[in-house]
């Protein structure tokens, strides 16, 4: 489908449905549609209410198919009803678009504005630009922008400094708002704990998100921030019905520089200071194959497994209990086996 000398660029958009079939679907067909991209996976998600899909493409296809997705989600999610375990803003809540394979964070930067705009004048959908699409540090962040959630966003768009980057300055009832921007690969994974009590999951979330929490000084009654113990990690904690678990929630935004290995030993070291334990954890979307490769390395020393990269994956599988709430299938979810390109 792709040629090696393409420019192919991911997105992987979150739309604010994970109940209604019939709405789903037609997102799909939104993206299948379109030519010049392909459509690598569907994450579901019930309680949440939310699902998220995962295509890649040349720019200007990724583009177009981005555009019709939101489209879509536009006409048939009514945020306004909307109620779900997941933060959210608007109906098609956040659209990343990365660079995957002989692109450039620059090029994903272009197709994001690009489309922000296109949302924002076409369909009168605000659109807040972050990670490397935003030029305000104070808004550069998914939670600094998602902070309020939809229902403090009638409010928050109004406020000087908050205004969206692209289309109304108004409040859109039905659609919210959308987070469009450039990013690096990010892996979306989630920590189950030995636990019903979801207090736990937010007390660890707190601890090892880098952006840490908020506590009260004694001395002068002011809120301080207590960083958390891992960079380039996003967490919180919740329950979730579907699968009758508490979870600790992340997305690791650079797994080489804070590999799963080392986030999944430190959530089991504070678990066990807060009297449970780890019994697993699950992937949300797709994920590279050197971020299982490098978990498999580092557990290797205590086992006897070979060295091979289908068994360091495997191992790797065993050792974080990939398939505790769901299968794990690394011909479904390994983006280079799916996508059948090479990461670069």
């Amino acid at each position: 489908m792709f040629s090696e000398k393409d420019k192919i660029l991911e997105c992987v958009p979150n739309f604010s449905e994970g109940n209604d079939l019939k709405i789903i679907s037609k997102i799909s067909e939104a993206i299948e549609k379109t030519k010049g991209v392909k459509l690598l996976h569907t994450d579901i998600g019930k309680a949440a209410n939310r699902t998220v899909f995962t295509f890649i493409g040349t720019p200007e296809n990724v583009e177009e198919a981005a555009f019709q997705s939101i489209k879509v989600a536009a006409e048939h999610i009514d945020m306004s009803k909307h109620k779900g375990e997941h933060p959210r803003m608007g109906a098609t809540d956040v659209c990343p678009i990365i660079p995957i394979s002989n692109s450039s964070i620059e090029d994903a930067d272009k197709v994001a504005k690009s489309l922000s705009k296109k949302v924002g004048n076409e369909l009168s959908i605000p659109v807040y630009n972050y990670e490397y699409s935003s030029e305000r540090e104070y808004r550069k962040k998914l939670e600094q922008i998602r902070h309020g959630q939809y229902e403090g966003l009638r409010t928050k768009i109004n406020i000087p400094g908050w205004e969206p980057d692209f289309g109304p300055r108004s409040f859109n009832s039905q659609s919210g708002a959308s987070i469009i921007g450039a990013r690096h690969f990010l892996i979306a994974f989630n920590v189950n704990l030995e636990t019903k009590n979801v207090k736990t999951a937010q007390h660890i979330a707190e601890e090892i998100r880098e952006s840490g929490r908020f506590v009260n000084d004694i001395y002068t009654s002011e809120m301080i921030r207590i960083p958390g113990l891992l960079k380039n990690v996003k967490a919180i904690g919740w329950y979730i019905k579907d699968f009758n678990i508490v979870q600790v929630s992340m997305n690791l935004t650079d797994f080489k520089t804070t590999p799963i290995h080392v986030v999944f030993e430190k959530i089991k070291e504070r678990a066990k200071h807060h009297g449970t334990s780890v019994t697993g954890s699950e992937l949300i979307g797709l994920i590279p194959s050197q971020a299982l490769i490098d978990v498999g390395r580092y557990y290797i020393y205590n086992t006897n497994s070979g060295t091979s990269t289908s068994e360091l994956i495997d191992l790797a599988i065993k050792t974080l209990n990939l398939n505790s709430v769901k299968p794990f299938d690394p011909e479904k979810n390994i983006i280079e086996n799916i996508a059948g390109i090479k990461i670069t």
